[in-house]
C-alpha cells in the first residue's frame, strides 16, 4: 500500500489523557470498526440507522419535508430514479426514501469511523469514476482547481481522488468539533487519505493562499453555515447557498468542479466530477450570483442520482422549510 499525501507517519495519533469521554468513546471505535470486516458493519450501521429514523422525529420531519421538495422538482421536470419520483405523491415511497436516508447517514459515520482502515490506495480501490479517462485530463490541465460537494454518499472520496490524481493534499475546511484531541484525530484520520483539513472559521484568507501556492481545496457547500449564503433556485425554490466556492473562483481565476460519491454496494462507490461553467463577463456581484446559480445547478444534477443519499436534508435547506417553525407543515406520513 502507498503511504498517504501529506502524512509519513502514517496512522493517526493514539487517544491521550486530553480526550474527553465522547473523544475516547469515538477514537475506541474507529479501532474496532478499522479491524472489523465491512460487510457486517454496514448491516449493523443500516439497523442503527432504522433506530434513528424511529427515535429522532424532528430530524424525520425535516428529511420528509425537504426530500418532498426534491422529489416533487424531479417529478415535474422528469429526472432521477422512478422510486424518487413516485414520492413526490405518494406518502408509503417517500418514507421509505426518508428511512433509506438515515441508513444511509449512518454508513457515513461507519464511513468516518473506518478511516483508519484505509491510505490513498486503499480508498481508490473501492471507488470507480464516471468518464474516468477524460476527468484525470482534464484535472491534469487544471492544476490547482475548487471542488465543490454536498453532504451526499461519501464526502471525502471525490477529494482523496484528487489528491491521487494531483499529487498534493487538499485543503478543505471542517465544522469545530468542541473536544480539541477529537479534531486532532479527525484532521490526523484525513490527512492519512491526502485531505488537510482546517477550522471553518476565518478559512477563506487559508484557501486562498493555499491556491496560490498552485494547491487544490475542497468545501462541502450545500448547507449555509456562516448565514452568508447568495439565495439561488434549488429545485424550484430559493435556498442559500454558500458564495465561497464562487469567491475564491473569481478571485483566483481557478475553475470549480462540482463532485460526489454515491454508494452502490457494500465498500462500492461511484464517483462524477463535472466542470461548473464560469459565468461571462459582466460585474462582480452579478458573476458572484450567476457562479452560485451554476453551482446549485450541479447540485440537482448529483442529489437527482440518489436523493436518499443526501443526508444534508436532515438540516434545514430552504428557509420555508425548518421543521417545528411557525407555518411549516411536514408532508403526512404513510401509515
Amino acid at each position: 500500500m502507498t503511504r498517504p499525501l501529506g502524512d509519513p507517519a502514517g496512522p493517526a495519533p493514539a487517544p491521550d489523557a486530553r480526550l474527553g469521554l465522547r473523544g475516547r468513546l469515538v477514537v475506541a471505535a474507529a479501532g474496532l470498526a478499522s479491524r472489523l470486516p465491512e460487510r457486517p458493519l454496514v448491516a449493523a450501521a443500516e439497523s442503527a440507522g432504522e433506530l434513528w429514523y424511529r427515535t429522532a422525529p424532528a430530524r424525520r420531519d425535516q428529511a420528509r419535508m425537504n426530500l418532498l421538495r426534491v422529489c416533487e422538482d424531479l417529478a415535474a421536470t422528469g429526472r432521477g430514479p422512478a422510486r424518487a419520483r413516485r414520492a413526490a405523491s405518494d406518502p408509503k415511497a417517500l418514507e421509505r426514501l426518508v428511512r433509506s436516508a438515515f441508513r444511509h447517514a449512518a454508513r457515513y459515520y461507519l464511513e468516518v469511523l473506518r478511516a483508519d482502515a484505509y491510505d490513498l490506495e486503499g480508498a481508490l480501490e473501492q471507488v470507480r469514476i464516471e468518464d474516468e479517462a477524460a476527468v484525470r485530463s482534464a484535472l491534469r490541465d487544471h492544476s490547482p482547481l475548487i471542488v465543490v460537494g454536498m453532504h451526499y454518499g461519501a464526502i471525502e472520496l471525490p477529494v482523496v481522488f484528487l489528491s491521487s490524481v494531483t499529487g498534493h493534499a487538499v485543503m478543505a475546511p471542517m465544522e469545530t468539533v468542541d473536544d480539541p484531541a477529537l479534531a486532532a484525530w479527525f484532521v490526523a484520520s484525513r490527512r492519512r487519505v491526502g485531505v488537510n483539513v482546517i477550522p471553518i472559521r476565518d478559512a477563506r484568507r487559508a484557501l486562498l493562499a493555499a491556491i496560490r501556492r498552485g494547491e487544490s481545496v475542497g468545501l462541502v457547500s450545500d448547507r449555509d453555515l456562516t448565514g452568508s449564503g447568495l439565495p439561488v433556485p434549488l429545485f424550484g425554490h430559493p435556498a442559500p447557498i454558500a458564495a465561497g466556492p464562487a469567491f475564491l473562483a473569481l478571485e483566483t481565476g481557478v475553475p470549480i468542479y462540482a463532485a460526489s460519491t454515491r454508494r452502490t454496494g457494500v465498500g462500492r462507490y461511484l464517483a462524477r466530477m463535472v466542470l461548473v461553467p464560469a459565468p461571462p463577463d459582466g460585474p462582480r456581484r452579478e458573476r458572484l450570483a450567476a457562479y452560485t446559480r451554476s453551482i446549485a445547478e450541479a447540485f440537482e444534477a448529483i442529489v437527482a442520482d440518489a436523493p436518499e443519499q443526501w443526508w444534508g436534508a436532515f438540516h434545514p435547506i430552504w428557509p420555508d422549510l425548518v421543521a417545528g417553525a411557525a407555518g411549516a407543515t411536514p408532508p403526512v406520513t404513510a401509515p
